[in-house]
């Protein structure tokens, strides 16, 4: 990736005020020439607030205020328009709890020289997930198998939300449609970018569980993961039997640690 390239990262937040410093003082001090959006869905902790006094002090931050929590998926769009606006070249997903490790995002960027999108993932070679508890590492394990499986995705990790886009692909992606609210947006937009031709790569990263506040993974989040991903799936599938019913994906290619395979 060139370094004149202007890089935005995004960071969602509701209810994060115990991490949100901590997190941005480790990416700024990790890769200085980046910029961080905030944004804030009127978080009732004074996340909000202490976002928009770190950005007084520090013209690398920036805020976005939303009046209320509205998914992660509406937040995620709202701050790639954002950045498009303000010239961004480069957009990045990093969660505001301290999971995505800030000193990771060289090799995301990095791994944009030859790719429209980088994916940080936990389940290629190199890839590890810590402090998780047996059941939600099976719980995500077997989701992304199930995804892979439902959408013929190549992809080990579609479901993580630490990853970089060029912004010539987040222009050409339909997000004014995206339904998905909660973290099947992930999902959702991998293979969005996947069915355009999109070059994809996946880098290795190692997660780390919280260490202060609540995660917000709820049942119903599971649930509405499980129910878009078959309906997609079923979708695919008949598009195959009835062509022209809805559009056939586009085959892309998927690389994982420098290997190419065809996507299909």
């Amino acid at each position: 990736m060139s370094g004149t390239e202007r890089v935005l990262v995004v960071v969602p937040t509701y209810n994060e005020v115990a991490n949100l410093e901590p997190v941005l003082q480790r990416l700024l001090g990790a890769v200085p020439g980046v910029h961080a959006l905030v944004v804030d869905d009127g978080s009732p902790d004074g996340t909000g607030e202490l976002a928009d006094k770190l950005s007084a002090g520090d013209p690398r931050v920036h805020v976005l205020h939303r009046p209320g929590k509205a998914g992660l998926g509406p937040a995620y769009v709202a701050g790639f328009r954002w950045g498009r606006e303000h010239g961004y070249d480069v957009l990045v997903e990093m969660d505001a709890d301290g999971s995505h490790a800030p000193e990771q995002l060289p090799r995301l960027l990095a791994a944009l020289e030859g790719a429209d999108l980088a994916l940080g993932s936990r389940y290629v070679p190199g890839g590890q997930v810590t402090d998780w508890p047996a059941h939600r590492l099976l719980l995500s394990r077997v989701g992304n198998r199930y995804t892979r499986w439902a959408l013929r995705l190549p992809l080990a990790d579609a479901t993580g939300g630490y990853r970089a886009a060029r912004a010539s692909l987040i222009d050409r992606l339909p997000f004014d449609d995206v339904a998905s609210q909660g973290y099947c947006f992930q999902v959702d937009w991998a293979w969005r970018a996947w069915r355009d031709g999109a070059r994809v790569v996946e880098v290795p990263i190692t997660f780390s569980e919280r260490t202060a506040g609540r995660s917000k993974m709820s049942g119903s989040i599971v649930g509405e993961a499980l129910v878009r991903v078959t309906v997609w799936g079923l979708r695919d599938r008949l598009a195959d039997r009835l062509p022209g019913w809805v559009p056939r994906p586009v085959p892309g290619r998927v690389r994982d640690g420098g290997r190419s395979e065809a996507a299909r």
